[in-house]
């Protein structure tokens, strides 16, 4: 298969999930970009992660790694994604969480999004 299927994503769809990832205020991924530097030019930005998600072209970049302190002692490593990348990956939570989040017992948080055990807000 060497064809890209495309998908059906609205530009609202991707506009809503850049509004909450801003308002988790998340660090800067591997480009280093912030969600200010994002903003500078918004419209384009936007529209290249609509384009590639509906396309089907779309492929995350790499991750930043960031080591984080154990309670207990050691370290775990983060993965940062791009600013961009957190846009794309809420699009499909949004699109994917309402459709699957019924089928988890309601006590069932290892594979599930809807509450973040772990917020970057301790990279800042």
């Amino acid at each position: 298969m060497n064809k890209a299927k495309s998908f059906k994503i609205s530009k609202h769809a991707v506009m809503e999930a850049f509004r909450k990832v801003k308002a988790n205020r998340g660090t800067a991924g591997v480009g280093g970009q912030s969600i200010e530097e994002f903003e500078v030019d918004f419209k384009d930005n936007l529209y290249k992660i609509w384009n590639r998600m509906s396309s089907g072209t779309y492929f995350p970049p790499a991750v930043k790694a960031v080591a984080i302190s154990k309670k207990e002692g050691g370290e775990r490593i983060l993965g940062v994604p791009t600013v961009a990348d957190r846009v794309a990956q809420m699009v499909v939570k949004n699109e994917l969480e309402p459709q699957v989040d019924p089928y988890f017992h309601e006590d069932s948080y290892g594979y599930r999004s809807v509450q973040t055990v772990f917020t970057e807000d301790r990279l800042n």
